[in-house]
């Protein structure tokens, strides 16, 4: 198995645990000064994993 598809793959499993955790902080956030920045926290680290992952996932020619 080739590495850079599997780490795309743990990427973007990563990314899309931190969106769906923003998600929640999202619904049950009170509108308190550390509801907000972890939101922001949560939101843009699993955005940047999850477009990595999907770029490495995508760009990574299979090898047999």
């Amino acid at each position: 198995m080739n590495v850079k598809r599997l780490f795309g793959t743990i990427l973007t499993i990563l990314g899309i645990v931190g969106l769906i955790y923003a998600a929640v902080i999202f619904a049950g956030t009170s509108g308190g000064t550390r509801d907000i920045k972890g939101l922001i926290i949560y939101g843009i680290l699993g955005l940047v994993f999850f477009i990595s992952g999907i770029g490495l996932v995508k760009n990574t020619k299979d090898e047999a």
